[in-house]
């Protein structure tokens, strides 16, 4: 059964990695709006957070999508930039990696992680993943390898549910959760 574009099949590799996206977008969103009142201890959450999705986000990319994908599509610059791209951000994440949130510089580094990737995900989905649609790149069975390998990351990574899916709230006024 075809898909329409406003519901894309939850297995298309673009679905699973828009929703990375998105998922990362509003981490960020949420590092933002406590940067300047929220505790060390919520911060370091987020950003292990990000760290992990990131983390699990490029390998994706890089062992499934991104070859494909080059073979499909004739933008050997594109292709090469988005790896860049990423050895980038590997580099600030192993940094906060390493950092504790009263470090300096600690919250300069994930804001500029962030607007890396924004920028990063501009270039995805304007551009490549467009490219990739063109193509009739076959991206259900991309995206059903990215889940199963998504899986083994998970435990390779040793990621807990917890440090998946949780986020801190921003305390409301009243000081409760």
């Amino acid at each position: 059964m075809a898909t329409s574009k406003a519901h894309p099949d939850p297995e298309d590799a673009i679905a699973i990695l828009t929703a990375d996206h998105k998922k990362v977008h509003a981490l960020f969103k949420k590092f933002s709006d406590m940067k300047e009142e929220g505790s060390n201890q919520d911060k370091a959450a987020i950003v292990k957070q990000v760290c992990n999705e990131l983390t699990i986000h490029t390998a994706l990319e890089e062992e499934i999508f991104y070859p494909a994908v080059r073979k499909a599509i004739e933008d050997a610059d594109l292709m090469d930039e988005a790896l860049v791209e990423h050895a980038c951000a590997k580099g600030l994440i192993a940094q906060l990696e390493a950092m504790d949130p009263k470090d300096d510089f600690y919250d300069a580094r994930v804001t500029v992680l962030g607007e890396q990737i924004d920028h990063h995900v501009e270039e995805e989905e304007g551009n490549m993943f467009i490219q990739a649609k063109k193509s009739k790149l076959d991206t259900l069975s991309l995206g059903a390898k990215m889940r199963k390998r998504r899986l083994a990351l998970v435990g390779e990574l040793q990621i807990a549910d917890a440090d998946r899916d949780e986020v801190p709230q921003k305390k409301k006024a009243s000081g409760r959760r």
